[in-house]
């Protein structure tokens, strides 16, 4: 292995037959760049699933009331159906036992003033719950509390974007804000891993909100997380009965898409990652499927190889070369052709799927990367077959006798 002269030797060799071992080269190259290229995307896929997923709650149920297109039970459609607070007592009192946190929220978008500033916002009534349901953490101060909605307080828990657009500078904790002419003192900021949008909302005390649109008990919509005890198939089954539930109680249609909507994490999760899989096994195979078209390339080539060099070989073997110094030659140079060129497949793409980085977010796929553990694994599986491609021609070759070896054309 250490030998010097037969380091020069195999560099003469390369050096005189560049056409060949580019040849050699390249398929080696080439599988190991797809095979990484592929599998970055494969995990940009499922980055960008996880992210979808992180935004709320991952066993977060929400409910939202719509309008009636079918007859039933004697009432015509396009009812308008309305959610209440006693509906949410209700679905709170089915859950026994079943619920981590749960809020209504009762929605609408009013102007907010704050000194010479001013902008359209998206008001959430709420109870304390929704900091959970909505996965967001506090910047400053504290969310909207229980207190807040008993003693029906003028204050609210601001986003990021709203402080940025309207305070602006210095600590927002116990500014006014006047909504819809009336004040609310900030008691807390947070942000929302929802982004920029989410985090332009203002959360205030439910029964605050309500008193102020005059709407009696009326909410928007319903949020709820499941016990994270429970399995996902368990979680489905419950967002399942509970619309059932719900629909018995208004009155809807089970054929009724539209009188209510229920978006259940647990659903989609298990529809998307089901979904993944199925993309992972293609990616999978397609990349497999590469590396095996990287074997079979070096295999070919090296019988190529030894078939060109067997007259070489028999002038080896007439002058007293033997049978496992040739073996040991051609195995050590296929290796070294195969490893060079592995390198440069690696290095190229792990820096395409750098130059790609975050530029396809847009189709979905979010820091594409591959493991450096899956990548010395192809990389070895490679260098393997590179070294198996050559030692058998090569073993033949070498049991050939010189004179019929210098006979070959």
């Amino acid at each position: 292995m250490f030998d010097l002269d037969r380091w020069q030797e195999i560099f003469s060799s390369i050096r005189s037959n560049v056409l060949r071992t580019v040849l050699s080269g390249f398929t080696v190259a080439l599988g190991l760049f797809i095979f990484i290229v592929l599998f970055g995307i494969g995990n940009g896929l499922n980055n960008s699933f996880a992210k979808a997923f992180t935004r709320d709650a991952t066993n977060l149920i929400m409910i939202w009331a719509g309008k009636t297109t079918v007859p039933y039970a004697g009432l015509q459609s396009d009812r308008t159906i309305t959610f209440n607070n006693d509906d949410f007592d209700a679905i709170v009192k089915e859950s026994e036992g079943k619920l981590e946190y749960a809020s209504p929220r009762y929605q609408t978008s009013l102007t907010v003033k704050y000194g010479k500033e001013s902008g359209g916002y998206q008001i959430n009534g709420v109870l304390g719950d929704e900091k959970f349901l909505e996965n967001r953490t506090m910047i400053d101060g504290r969310y909207i509390n229980e207190r807040d909605n008993e003693l029906k307080q003028n204050v609210a828990s601001i986003g990021r974007m709203v402080w940025r657009d309207l305070i602006r500078d210095g600590n927002p904790i116990g500014k006014d804000l006047e909504i819809n002419g009336t004040m609310f003192k900030v008691v807390g900021v947070f942000s929302d891993p929802g982004g920029d949008w989410d985090e332009r909302h203002i959360s205030v005390p439910l029964s605050t909100l309500q008193q102020m649109k005059k709407s009696s008990d009326t909410i928007s919509t319903v949020m709820l997380s499941y016990n994270p005890n429970m399995t996902p198939e368990e979680g489905v089954k419950y967002g399942d009965q509970l619309e059932k539930n719900i629909r018995a109680r208004h009155q809807i249609s089970p054929e009724d898409q539209q009188g209510i909507r229920i978006n259940n994490n647990a659903k989609n999760t298990q529809d998307s990652f089901a979904f993944l899989f199925v993309i992972t096994i293609v990616v999978g195979f397609i990349g497999l499927g590469t590396l095996l078209a990287g074997i079979i390339g070096i295999s070919n080539i090296m019988v190529y190889i030894i078939k060109e060099r067997t007259k070489e070989i028999g002038v080896r073997k007439a002058i007293g070369a033997k049978p496992a110094g040739i073996v040991a030659l051609i195995l050590q140079e296929s290796i070294v052709i195969t490893v060079i060129s592995g390198i440069i497949g690696v290095g190229l793409g792990v820096l395409t799927l750098k130059l790609i980085g975050n530029n396809l977010e847009e189709y979905f796929i979010t820091e594409p990367s591959v493991g450096w553990g899956l990548i010395a694994a192809a990389f070895f599986c490679l260098v393997l077959s590179g070294a198996i491609a050559g030692f058998v021609p090569a073993y033949k070759a070498s049991k050939i006798k010189p004179i019929e070896a210098l006979r070959t054309d």
